[in-house]
């Protein structure tokens, strides 16, 4: 019961940090949105490339470029929902193109739109309809999943979601990251050897990273509960 009480709580994981690690968490939604929007975008990018030849490929994807362009100006409510001059938007593009490349791109587009416009649950379902298989899109899609979870009071499927996103990106850019964050979600809830497993795994496989320098503080501060 004590454990339900946790899960409803808004992630506020300012109060347990330092003012160095509260600005890396306070900015890190951002941070993780930002790596997904260029990933995406660069993937997206070389999937015209390939499929520029179907018929129907090009059609969508010319429908997601007009999306592309609301997108990269934060324009998410238009990027999403369409224009008077004819775009359509990202939902009716992953709606009627869902068979093609694009279609599936304009998922993660629109799950991004989403939780930047706060609609987390919106934006959960729609990444989590976004299929790909690499270190790259993938795990910065399944970070910004894990904020979302957060932001829904969902903390141990967040902090799940997160640990999946650090072992699937595999990287001293990416991993650190959401290990820490995921961490820091386990001390919310009382885990506290869960949250000792992920910076561990910091300080072990992800030395080099920025994260490792003063991943020590955390540990003790986990130890110490």
């Amino acid at each position: 019961m004590a454990e339900k009480k946790h899960t409803q709580d808004p992630l506020d994981l300012d109060e347990a940090v330092s003012a160095s690690e509260a600005f890396i968490i306070k900015y890190k939604n951002k941070f993780l949105t930002g790596i997904a929007a260029v990933v995406i975008i660069v993937a997206g990018v070389m999937g015209y490339q390939h499929f520029i030849s179907e018929p129907n490929e090009k059609k969508a994807a010319e429908a997601l470029f007009q999306g592309e362009q609301y997108f990269n100006v934060d324009n998410y409510e238009v990027a999403l929902n369409g224009d008077s001059l004819g775009y359509a938007g990202f939902l009716k593009v992953a709606d009627e193109f869902s068979g093609t490349d694009a279609g599936n791109l304009a998922n993660a587009y629109a799950g991004i739109c989403y939780a930047q416009l706060g609609q987390y649950e919106n934006a959960v379902k729609f990444l989590d309809k976004f299929s790909a298989d690499d270190q790259l899109v993938s795990p910065a899609l399944l970070g910004t999943m894990g904020n979302c979870y957060a932001q829904l009071g969902q903390l141990d499927k967040a902090a799940a979601t997160l640990i999946k996103a650090a072992s699937k990106a595999d990287s001293h850019a990416l991993s650190p990251i959401y290990l820490v964050q995921a961490g820091q979600i386990y001390e919310k809830l009382g885990k506290n050897s869960e949250a000792i497993n992920a910076y561990k795994t910091v300080k072990e496989k992800y030395f080099n990273s920025y994260q490792s320098m003063e991943i020590d503080k955390y540990i003790e501060r986990a130890s110490v509960k």
